[in-house]
C-alpha cells in the first residue's frame, strides 16, 4: 500500500500558556504519514510519497518513518522550500488568560510555502514513486493535499483518474477550512470530485454537513454512489459503513479520551488494513475503532497499537461482547 501527502515535524509544548514553554518535545505528524504508521504496525507493506525540505526537520521526519518500516525512497527533498511544521499547545488548566483547559490541545500550523505545497503531477512519474504506485494494491490520499496548492490539487486529480490496473484508491475528505481559505469556493467541488472518483471514502458527518450540505449517512450514500466503500463517522460513538448496498452501524468502544489528535487517521488505517487482510465489512470497521482507541488513549499523533492478532480477535467478537468491550487508558484492551 502507498500513502501520499504532507508530513510535518511536531513540536509539543509543555502544559500551560505557550509563551511559558521553555522546552518542546519533538514528534512527527501528518494525516497520510499517520495512516502509514498504523498500516505498518498491522503487517501491511507500506510506502510514503511526499516532499520535505533539505533541513533537519525533513531528515528527522524521513528517518522516523523509515525506522517504523515504511518505504521512504519516493520522498523528494526540496532544496529551497522548508519542511512543514506545527506546534502543539497543551492546556495546563491554570487561571492564565492564554491557557487552555487541562487535557485540551491546540495546533499552530506553519506550512505555507512548504516543500509539500509544491506537489505536482510530476511527483507521480518520478522513478521511485512510479515503482511504489505500480506495485500498490491500494493508494490512500486525503483532502488535505489538494488544499495545499493548485498544483497539489492537479496531482490528486491525476492520481484519482489514473488507470487502476487493479489498484484501489482510498480518499479521506479531511476538510481543513484554514487550508482552503484562499480557495474556499473550490472545496466542495474538488473534494466531491475526489470522493466520486475513489473506491473507498471516509468522511466525518460534521465536515460532510459543512462541505456537502448534509450529515445524514443515507443521503451521503445517495450523493456518493460511485465508491464501493463509504464510511461515515457520525459522531464519537458510531460509524456507518456502506459496502455496495450493505449498510452497517458500528458503535465505538468505551474509553477515557486523553487526546483526540490522530484518531481519524488511526481509524482509516485500521479499516484499510482490515480490507487488505480480508476482514469482513463490520470487522474492518471494528478494527478501525480499535486503532482509533489507541490514538485517543495515548499522547502524540501516531497510535501505538496492541498486537495485530489481539486486535483481529477482538474485531471478531459477537455484538454483545463488542458492546461490553472497554479500552483502558493504559492502552490495553479489556473485556
Amino acid at each position: 500500500m502507498v500513502t501520499l501527502g504532507e508530513g510535518l515535524a511536531v513540536l509539543v509544548a509543555r502544559p500551560g500558556p505557550l509563551e511559558d514553554s521553555a522546552t518542546f518535545d519533538r514528534s512527527a505528524g501528518g494525516a497520510e504519514a499517520n495512516v502509514a504508521t498504523v498500516l505498518a504496525q498491522l503487517d501491511v507493506d507500506v510506502g510514503w510519497i511526499s516532499r520535505v525540505g533539505n533541513d533537519g526537520f525533513g531528515r528527522y521526519l524521513v528517518g522516523h518513518l523509515a525506522r517504523r518500516g515504511i518505504d521512504v525512497e519516493a520522498v523528494v527533498v526540496d532544496p529551497t522550500r522548508p519542511t512543514a511544521l506545527y506546534v502543539k499547545e497543551r492546556g495546563g488548566g491554570s487561571s492564565a488568560a492564554t491557557d487552555l483547559a487541562e487535557g485540551e490541545s491546540r495546533m499552530l500550523y506553519y506550512r505555507t510555502g512548504s516543500a509539500a505545497s509544491a506537489f505536482s503531477p510530476d511527483d507521480l512519474t518520478a522513478a521511485a514513486a512510479s515503482r511504489l504506485l505500480n506495485d500498490a494494491a491500494l493508494v490512500h490520499i486525503t483532502g488535505i493535499t489538494p488544499a495545499l496548492s493548485e498544483s497539489a490539487a492537479l496531482l490528486t486529480d491525476e492520481l484519482v483518474s489514473m488507470p487502476r490496473r487493479g489498484r484501489l484508491v482510498s480518499f479521506d475528505v479531511n476538510h481543513r477550512p484554514a487550508l482552503w481559505a484562499a480557495r474556499s469556493a473550490d472545496a466542495a467541488s474538488v473534494l466531491g470530485r475526489h470522493a466520486r472518483g475513489s473506491d473507498i471514502v471516509f468522511v466525518g458527518a460534521d465536515e460532510a454537513l459543512t462541505v456537502f450540505g448534509t450529515d445524514d449517512p443515507a443521503k451521503l450514500r445517495a450523493m456518493f454512489a460511485e465508491p464501493e466503500h463509504l464510511i461515515v463517522k457520525n459522531d464519537a460513538h458510531t460509524v456507518t459503513g456502506f459496502c455496495g448496498d450493505e449498510r452497517v452501524d458500528v458503535p465505538a468502544l468505551r474509553l477515557d479520551v486523553v487526546e483526540r489528535i490522530g484518531a481519524g487517521d488511526a481509524f482509516a488505517g485500521g479499516v484499510l488494513a482490515g480490507l487488505l487482510h480480508g476482514l469482513g465489512h463490520e470487522a474492518r470497521i471494528r478494527l478501525g475503532h480499535l486503532c482509533a482507541a489507541a490514538a485517543l488513549t495515548g499522547h502524540g499523533d501516531i497510535a501505538e497499537l496492541p498486537p495485530r492478532a489481539r486486535l483481529t480477535e477482538l474485531a471478531a467478537l459477537d455484538s454483545a461482547q463488542w458492546a461490553a468491550l472497554d479500552y483502558a487508558t493504559t492502552g490495553h484492551v479489556t473485556a
